[in-house]
């Protein structure tokens, strides 16, 4: 292939599974020569025909998974195209993150026997008669997704096959995925794959690439009884209209469909395969020519130095209002014995007697309180597990199926925390604080959930949950999740109030008139800037993986993120709280809770802009989708920041006020 390719976003539906498989031993370097391989995930060895036994299999299956785009959040079924069936094979099962992320994975007409090659092999023929409204419909779908670049995604033995091609510097991209076809406008520009082949040129012409030359590494194991493994598989999209489409040599010129064209039009899809044996690249480490050409490494270390200086800063600070003011403040207070001292009290200890006043609305702020815990515990488990290679890319949908299953099962820790805050702000109406919690923020998402689901559906999207698994989460939610909130806040209420190092005064303190950086909003927009500061990086390659089908792998580095926004959160609320108590504010409660969450919505700013400038998303639907996707990322975000936010500033008011004497 001569012509060198732009850089295509790489086709991958929100899949955030692609780890570098540090248990595995994927990661680039020093490989190990003992292998452990995860349950589940054992390799399969092959051999030829002749050496066939128990411990290999000589035929080689090609599974077919949805077709996404870059173009559409829409991704479809393989059997929604007019493609080449397979007359039997059984579909193989699929767990609930494959069928939340619209994962469809079904068996194919192509199959391989082991060394065994093949040139120029037929496995069907479609022929469409443009009068007939049927086969002009398949056509024309057929037409609308080679415009919006549509790409296949084929499975061999667990393994993505990739499109390998050149890229502008000079560097080889490997592709998990390949595109229907392309489309020449009818001003002679060549969209998208168009660029490989200079004998695409006919104006408004749809080019369909219906051969494919693949490849199939493998290595022979060391043992050499147990036959062979595969370690690569890779294919080249080609476009031929076949001479003769009842016995094809795969010559001629490329198979072209003009928008003008009518009558009788044959396409005969067929396939090449070869096999190379190559001894350097070792089964456990068969990811890594896919993830070393992936970009933007360095800039990740960028992140993280970027991170870590802002992480710096706020510790600083915090540490000299921790050691310096505070320190003085106390021995200052403490040393004050006569009364007229006492009435001489400046600062944050004159608000001592209002300090633990129960906030308004203090049922919502527990019920988010006990959502946020739930979320939080969730993702440091989740992100954990992942970093320790656990939820590997060969186990497809893990990382979701973890995620959900973790949720599910963390119902007792919210609706502990939920009930201990609530009787702590002197709330009694305990079995609505439950129900809330255990159907409020939810409930939310769900509501959220359920219309995308509709709008998929309505448009005939693979991402459309079946009703069956609609009913199977609800199950979960109602059946596991929301009796285990009910034990978490019948012990959480069971247990005294929490107790405060100080008593609150009958009557409320007033509370002087505030400059404009006290004030609450402005304190609150600032108090997002900083961990957004944090994240916004990582965020950029987490919303290529979802909405550009980019493989996302480097949880190694999110999770050190998600360490570093746990504490700037933590920080940039103390040292506005801080501020605060100093003027005399002692509305802290809602406030922390707010500062830290308000970085959810500089997110959702970050999610428009990356929509205008960056996606290429076309419809109303996917943009529906988008922004419908994007408001439960949010939601989740603002629980999971506003959390962290309040037990920062609950941990420092309590400890500052346990220690100064308050008569």
């Amino acid at each position: 292939m001569s012509a060198r390719l732009p850089v295509l976003s790489p086709p991958r539906w929100p899949r955030l599974l692609l780890l570098l498989l540090l248990l595995l031993g994927a990661a680039p370097g020093p490989r190990r020569s003992g292998a452990f391989y995860l349950p589940g995930l054992a390799p399969v060895n092959f051999c030829e025909e002749e050496k066939k036994s128990d411990e290999c299999k000589t035929e080689i299956e090609l599974f077919v998974n949805r077709l996404d785009s870059v173009e559409s959040v829409l991704p479809y079924e393989y059997t929604a195209f007019d493609f080449c069936q397979a007359s039997e094979g059984k579909r193989p099962s699929e767990n609930l993150g494959q069928v939340l992320f619209g994962e469809r994975i079904e068996p194919s007409p192509y199959k391989f026997m082991f060394n065994k090659e093949d040139t120029c092999k037929l496995v069907c023929t479609k022929t469409y008669h443009t009068e007939k409204a049927e086969d002009k419909q398949k056509l024309e779908f057929l037409k609308k997704s080679m415009l919006l670049n549509y790409q296949h995604h084929w499975i061999v033995d667990n393994m993505p096959v990739t499109w390998c091609y050149d890229v502008e510097d000079g560097q080889r991209f490997c592709n998990p995925g390949f595109p229907i076809g392309c489309y020449i406008t009818d001003k002679g520009h060549a969209k998208d794959a168009c660029v490989i082949n200079s004998e695409f040129h006919e104006r408004d012409t749809f080019y369909i690439f219906n051969h494919v030359d693949i490849k199939i590494y493998y290595h022979v194991v060391e043992t050499g009884s147990m036959g062979a493994r595969l370690v690569a598989a890779k294919l080249e999209p080609k476009s031929f209209k076949h001479t003769h489409v009842d016995k094809p040599d795969c010559s001629g010129p490329p198979m072209d469909i003009s928008n003008k064209a009518s009558g009788e039009i044959k396409i005969a899809y067929t396939y090449s395969v070869s096999f190379k044996e190559d001894d350097k690249i070792r089964w456990a480490s068969r990811w890594d020519y896919i993830l070393e050409s992936m970009p933007h490494t360095h800039i990740q270390w960028f992140s993280i130095m970027n991170s870590l200086v802002i992480v710096l800063f706020l510790s600083g600070m915090v540490a000299m209002i921790m050691l310096r003011t505070l320190h003085k403040d106390i021995a200052r207070y403490n040393q004050m014995d006569s009364t007229e001292d006492a009435q001489e009290e400046f600062g944050w200890k004159l608000v001592h007697g209002d300090i633990f006043r129960p906030p308004r609305k203090g049922m919502l702020l527990s019920v988010f309180l006990g959502s946020g815990t739930q979320i939080l515990i969730m993702t440091f488990v989740t992100l954990f597990f992942a970093c320790l290679g656990f939820l590997s890319p060969a186990n497809r949908g893990a990382l979701m199926t973890c995620a959900v299953v973790l949720w599910v099962l963390l119902g007792t820790p919210a609706g502990y925390v939920a009930a201990r805050f609530y009787k702590s702000f002197g709330g009694e109406k305990w079995k609505t604080n439950v129900l809330l919690t255990s159907f409020l923020c939810p409930g939310i998402v769900f509501a959220d959930f359920f219309i995308m689901n509709l709008i998929l559906w309505g448009e005939g999207s693979s991402a459309a949950i079946p009703f069956g698994t609609l009913v199977a989460i609800l199950a979960l939610w109602f059946c596991i999740s929301v009796p285990l909130t009910f034990i978490g806040a019948y012990f959480g209420f069971k247990k005294n109030a929490i107790e405060h190092p100080v008593r609150t005064n009958q009557i409320p303190r007033q509370i002087p008139e505030q400059s404009f950086y006290t004030k609450p909003l402005p304190g609150i927009v600032m108090g997002g800037i900083l961990p957004f500061g944090c994240i916004f990086i990582q965020l950029f390659f987490i919303l290529n993986s979802i909405w550009s089908h980019q493989m996302y792998y480097m949880f190694g580095f999110l999770f050190l993120v998600f360490i570093i926004l746990v504490i700037t959160c933590s920080e940039a609320t103390i040292l506005l709280c801080y501020f605060h108590l100093c003027a005399e504010d002692y509305h802290w409660q809602w406030r922390s809770f707010l500062t830290s969450g308000f970085t959810a919505v500089y997110f959702l700013i970050y999610a428009i802009h990356y929509f205008f400038s960056k996606l290429q998303i076309t419809g109303t639907a996917s943009t529906i989708l988008y922004f419908g996707y994007t408001m439960i990322m949010v939601l989740i975000f603002f629980l999971f920041t506003g959390t962290i936010g309040f037990f920062a500033c609950f941990w420092f008011v309590t400890k500052i006020y346990s220690v100064v004497k308050v008569d």
